[in-house]
């Protein structure tokens, strides 16, 4: 084992980054370097939805480690030492999530705690975006990513996907006669991924997830793995969605609610993609929206429906 990956295993083996920093649920297996924390699956989700300049969350089984990003969490010290600065005061009426907390209770904590620092202490507080910013309480220093300014995931995007992740068919079995499966999205260095489905191999998810769309954009690649409470999580099969049809036809058409309900496109199936059946973009309601079906590739089996929307990017500020 490399002395990074020493380094993090030892850090995640300390008592306070043994349950999850933002709710505590135990066991996490995730983690943000800008901010310090390792957190569980459900709160991860929530990351994910933060700038990238707040939280860029790795899976602490899956994925590379750079050495900088070990270091970033080293430095912090783990959840506990940055909860005493994110959490430093808690309004009245604010109580923590717990573990069995919805996702929108999730949501609205893990955004106030870290992009709109609704806890911090006022000495604390974040005024720069630059250099690395080291309070005056305690010696304390924030991680040198954790700028909370104003959400930027658009900034250089040309537009939004969302996806929505409807259900899997006839998965295959990781555990000994089923397995848990969840979605992971990737785009570029973005990530999102769906909620754990115990013990199904027909998971219904019905969950959006939100990708931007950078201007140097490739496929979205889908992976399938099983969650496993003590050991790496298992790979279930994988997928790419090449989303140059849809992108091809919303840029052409433009303002899709000028239309009425016709097809636009099409992504056609081939030996070269995991498509089940031809998917057609079209414009539904003033949306510009593909039904996809895919066929797992590098498994013995298994199917995940989805849809994708297209949302264009807001109008340049006045």
């Amino acid at each position: 084992m490399s002395s990074g990956k020493q380094k993090l295993k030892d850090l995640l083996q300390q008592s306070d980054n043994r349950t999850c920093a933002d709710c505590g649920a135990p066991d996490p297996k995730w983690a943000s370097p800008p901010i310090g924390v390792f957190v569980c699956l459900k709160c991860c989700g929530v990351h994910r939805t933060l700038d990238p300049s707040i939280s860029k969350v790795l899976s602490v089984t899956l994925d590379e480690w750079t050495d900088e990003e070990i270091d970033a969490m080293v430095e912090v010290g783990g959840n506990s030492s940055a909860n005493s600065i994110y959490e430093a005061h808690f309004p009245e009426g604010v109580t923590k999530p717990g573990p069995d907390a919805s996702h929108e209770q999730r949501a609205r904590f893990i955004r106030s705690k870290y992009e709109l620092q609704d806890f911090l202490k006022p000495s604390l507080k974040i005024s720069s975006t630059n250099a690395k910013r080291t309070t005056s309480d305690r010696g304390n220093s924030l991680p040198a990513t954790s700028s909370i300014q104003r959400p930027a995931g658009m900034e250089g995007a040309i537009g939004l996907l969302k996806i929505t992740i409807l259900q899997g068919a006839n998965l295959a079995v990781r555990d000994m006669l089923s397995s848990d499966p969840y979605v992971v999205l990737t785009l570029g260095e973005q990530k999102a991924q769906t909620t754990v489905i115990k013990s199904n191999l027909n998971p219904i998810w019905n969950e959006e997830l939100m990708l931007s769309v950078p201007q140097d954009y490739g496929p979205v690649k889908l992976q399938v793995f099983d969650y496993d409470t003590f050991s790496a999580d298992d790979i279930m099969g994988e997928a790419e969605i090449d989303i140059q049809p849809m992108l091809t036809s919303a840029l052409a058409y433009g303002e899709a609610s000028m239309f009425g309900d016709m097809q636009i496109g099409k992504w056609l199936k081939s030996h070269d993609n995991a498509l089940l059946e031809d998917s057609t973009v079209n414009i539904v309601d003033g949306k510009i929206k593909q039904e996809v079906s895919l066929q797992l590739q590098n498994v013995e089996s298994g199917i995940i429906y989805l849809e994708v929307e297209w949302v264009p990017p807001p109008p340049p500020p006045q």
